[in-house]
């Protein structure tokens, strides 16, 4: 499987999955600054400013080690002020997540907050010319 853009993604994925990734979606767009962008990479939603911010990975889509939910990784989670705890590491000393079942399960003020805190932290890398 091979997903080029959002629409073959939406296609693929289950009611309630879609729901959750479109919700995220919606409150990492409207979240991170205007350099940043989002691209498909491996099959999924991935945002990036000067390196990797976020990921949104649907348990549909193989190998994002989760059965079932919707999963939200920082990519620098490790390095976040996660003061909340509302964040879960699993093996990958990296990245940090947050799995959801349901779309209720989202509340958008913890998710904003530790985007910002991403956008801080990804504002002190070099941009690679």
């Amino acid at each position: 499987m091979k997903i080029r853009n959002l629409v073959e993604l939406f296609a693929v994925l289950p009611e309630d999955e879609r729901i959750i990734v479109d919700v995220l979606r919606q409150i990492i767009v409207e979240t991170l600054p205007a350099y940043c962008k989002e691209k498909i990479s491996y099959n999924v939603p991935f945002f990036y400013g000067n390196k990797g911010i976020c990921i949104i990975w649907p348990s549909t889509v193989p190998r994002g080690g989760i059965k079932k939910g919707v999963l939200l990784g920082f990519w620098y989670g490790n390095k976040l002020n996660d003061h909340d705890h509302f964040l879960s590491h699993g093996t990958n000393k990296q990245i940090f997540y947050k799995i959801y079942h349901t779309p209720e399960e989202i509340d958008d003020k913890p998710i904003k907050k530790l985007l910002k805190e991403a956008i801080k932290l990804d504002s002190s890398f070099k941009k690679v010319s």
